[in-house]
C-alpha cells in the first residue's frame, strides 16, 4: 500500500488556480511530504483531454478539473473512467447546487473568476494610487493618472479621488493655493485629463468653518476668512482658465453626482484616444 499522496494533474479551461488551491488545501490534511502537481490550463478541445488522461494513467496521477463547458467535463469523466483514473470535479457540484437553489442557469463561461480577481486588484491599485498622489504629494502622479483633479481646499478632491478609485480609475489631485506655484506637469498634461473643481464662496466658507470646529480651532482663522476664500477661488479660476480644463461646480452636489459628471468627461476623452 502507498503511504504517500499521488501526483495530481490539474485541468482547466481557464488558468487552473482555483483547482490548484483546492488540491493543495486537501493535500495539507495529510502528512505525506511533497506532492507533484502538473497544471494544464486553457483546455478547449477533446484531443488534449485524451492526452491528459493517458498521461495520468501512465503516471498513476489523479486528475482535478475545473471545466465549465459540460461537453468537455463529460468527455473527461468518461475517458478517465475507461482508464481507471480518479477524476475529481472541483466546481461542478457547487455550481449545480447554486443552480438548484436559485433556478438560474450558469453562464458556462471560462475565466470568470479571473476577471473578477483582475477587477478587484485594479480597484486596490487605484485606491493605493489615490492615496500616494493625494493633495499634490508627488507631481509625478500627474503623468501616471487617468484623471487629475484641481481646485482649492475643501472642494471634495480627495473624496472624489477615492470614489473614482473604487471604479478602478487612477486619480491624482492637486490643491490650488495662491502662495504655491502649480507643478509644471499640470500644464503639460494631455488635454482633457485635468478637471477643475470650483464652489460657491459662501458654501466653502461654511464647510471650512465646520472643519475648523472639528479641529477645535476658531472660525476666525484665515482658512475660513471670506476675503481669503474669494482670493483662493479667484486664483483657482485663473489657473483653471490657463489650463483650459473643464470645470465642475461642486456647490450643493453629492460626491456621487460630481463623480458622474467627471466620468462623462473621462469616457468622452477615452473614446477619442
Amino acid at each position: 500500500m502507498n503511504n504517500h499522496l499521488p501526483g495530481v494533474i490539474i485541468v482547466s479551461d481557464s488558468i487552473g488556480e482555483t483547482a490548484e488551491m483546492v488540491v493543495r488545501a486537501a493535500a495539507s490534511q495529510f502528512n505525506s511530504g511533497s506532492m507533484e502537481i502538473r497544471r494544464i490550463p486553457n483546455i478547449s478541445d477533446i484531443d488534449t483531454l485524451d492526452e491528459v488522461v493517458h498521461q495520468a494513467a501512465a503516471s498513476k496521477f489523479l486528475i482535478a478539473y475545473t471545466l465549465v463547458v459540460d461537453e468537455l467535463a463529460e468527455h473527461l469523466q468518461a475517458e478517465a473512467a475507461r482508464y481507471d483514473v480518479i477524476c475529481v470535479d472541483i466546481l461542478g457540484p457547487l455550481v449545480d447546487a447554486f443552480k438548484q437553489a436559485s433556478n438560474l442557469e450558469p453562464k458556462r463561461e471560462p475565466g470568470l473568476l479571473r476577471k473578477v480577481d483582475e477587477m478587484y486588484y485594479r480597484r486596490v491599485e487605484a485606491v493605493e494610487f489615490a492615496v500616494r498622489y493625494d493633495d499634490g504629494k508627488d507631481p509625478r502622479g500627474i503623468d501616471l493618472a487617468d484623471i487629475v483633479l484641481v481646485g482649492v481646499s475643501r472642494t471634495s478632491k480627495t473624496p472624489l479621488s477615492m470614489y473614482l478609485a473604487h471604479k478602478r480609475i487612477k486619480v491624482a489631485n492637486v490643491p490650488l493655493v495662491p502662495e504655491v506655484t502649480p507643478p509644471d506637469e499640470l500644464f503639460k498634461a494631455e488635454r482633457g485629463k485635468v478637471i477643475g473643481l470650483t464652489i460657491n464662496p459662501d458654501q466653502l466658507n461654511h464647510i471650512r468653518a465646520e472643519r475648523l470646529k472639528t479641529l477645535g480651532l476658531k472660525g476666525q482663522a484665515s482658512y475660513a476668512n471670506p476675503e481669503r476664500i474669494l482670493e483662493e477661488i479667484d486664483y483657482g479660476n485663473t489657473i483653471m482658465k490657463k489650463l483650459g480644463c473643464p470645470v465642475i461646480d461642486v456647490t450643493n452636489k453629492a460626491v456621487e453626482e460630481t463623480a458622474s459628471r467627471i466620468l462623462e468627461i473621462y469616457y468622452r476623452r477615452m473614446s477619442h484616444v
